[in-house]
């Protein structure tokens, strides 16, 4: 069982003592049967023990100090990030058990250093490689991170790290410079090398080390838009050469039928249906062509002062509903498109099964401008559908042109 400290340096003091007393004895005995002098004896003895204890005494607290001395060392060197200092353990007291015990924690502050280590590097590598510009900005606004894209997007390929921010963002050109001034995520268009480029920016706000950090983060957004544009081009394409196909292909052959009952004037009666089914088809294809061209040239929004009853009430005689908030507000809009995009909204509310009297547009007026809910009881959309919702030419309905609510999107813009 090991003592404490205290207990070691205590039974230190009580040897030492107890060899000196027995020394003395020793020495007061023998001189007294030589017959020589006890106080004599008694000084020979102190003169020969009390070197012996302490130079015990010393050699002991010499070896207690040295061990401390190397402990405090080690300490300080884990205070300052050095964790490869070892000591030497070669007894089986509570120093030697202390010695172990510093060991032990600068082997697992090491290890878990290097593990640590290991990690940054692997997420600056990601980082450093990275398409997005990230920039990591402390309370001073200093940058004291910067990945590869943000040198090249931000700092126009020079060194940013130590730099203030605000010097950084005040060499941007607009309309990138306002977007960073402003601290707010926003998508905006930049002429780089005589082409537009679409970037996306988000600022956030966190803290690192109980101190507070802003990560800057600056996303390039043209190979995406283009890769997703040329998608969707080709989804039309393929829709309307689908159309076409269909339309073209029974007018083909109802046209080979018509030639041949002009041979056989037999079959004459069945011209006006032949005739009525050619008309039928090209019709729908006209219709599904004005479309694709009312998309392509929507007209810029002719905005005028409508009260909210008014318009709705014109739409209701088409889809009925039922209005809450505040109808009677009114609003800078141009008529005629909105009505399009209530139209549009209400006959999908109407064919995802809601029953009419739960179909409610909401009017929420602001002084920012209105809000316009429409709120329906039917099938509703999955995540995949939602995603892909606002996308020209997708649809989820057998005879859907996949238009309604692309263009709704556009005049909303508008």
């Amino acid at each position: 069982m090991r003592t404490s400290l205290s207990g070691r340096v205590a039974a230190l003091v009580v040897g030492n003592v107890v060899v000196a007393a027995l020394l003395t004895l020793v020495a007061v005995r023998v001189f007294d049967r030589l017959g020589g002098s006890v106080f004599i004896a008694f000084i020979t003895a102190l003169a020969v023990a009390i070197p012996i204890a302490i130079w015990s005494a010393r050699s002991r607290s010499e070896r207690y100090v040295r061990m401390l001395t190397a402990v405090g060392d080690g300490v300080r060197g884990l205070r300052d990030q050095d964790f490869s200092l070892r000591l030497a353990a070669d007894g089986d007291d509570e120093m030697s058990e202390l010695i172990r015990l510093y060991n032990d924690v600068a082997d697992v502050l090491r290890t878990q250093r290097q593990e640590i280590y290991q990690k940054e590097l692997l997420l600056d590598t990601i980082l450093q490689g990275s398409p997005i510009a990230v920039v990591l900005i402390n309370a001073a606004d200093r940058i004291i991170y910067s990945n590869a894209a943000a040198r090249e997007m931000i700092g126009g390929g020079t060194r940013l790290d130590g730099r203030h921010f605000s010097e950084v963002a005040e060499a941007l050109v607009d309309p990138m410079r306002d977007v960073v001034r402003s601290g707010e995520d926003a998508i905006f268009t930049l002429t780089m090398r005589d082409q537009e480029e679409t970037f996306h920016f988000a600022r956030r706000l966190f803290h690192l080390n109980t101190q507070r950090h802003t990560m800057i983060m600056l996303e390039r957004l043209t190979p995406e838009l283009r890769r997703q544009e040329v998608s969707v081009w080709k989804k039309a394409i393929r829709t309307i050469n689908h159309e076409l196909n269909n339309s073209l292909a029974p007018v083909s052959s109802l046209v080979h039928s018509a030639r041949h009952i002009q041979k056989h004037p037999q079959h004459a009666d069945r011209l006006d249906e032949i005739y009525s089914t050619i008309e039928e088809r090209l019709q729908h294809l006209q219709s599904f062509l004005e479309g694709y061209a009312q998309f392509a040239r929507l007209p810029a929004p002719r905005k005028e002062r409508v009260v909210w009853s008014q318009l709705l009430g014109e739409v209701r005689d088409l889809y009925p509903f039922r209005i809450e908030g505040r109808p009677e507000s009114t609003a800078l809009v141009d008529r005629a498109q909105i009505q399009q995009v209530m139209i549009n909204l209400l006959k999908n509310a109407v064919e995802s099964g809601s029953a009419p009297d739960e179909i409610v547009v909401g009017v929420e007026p602001s002084a920012h401008g209105t809000t316009l809910r429409v709120l329906d009881r039917g099938r509703g959309m999955d995540e995949a559908t939602m995603r892909q919702a606002l996308l020209p030419f997708y649809s989820t309905k057998p005879a859907g042109s996949g238009l309604g609510l692309a263009i709704c999107s556009e005049i909303v813009d508008a």
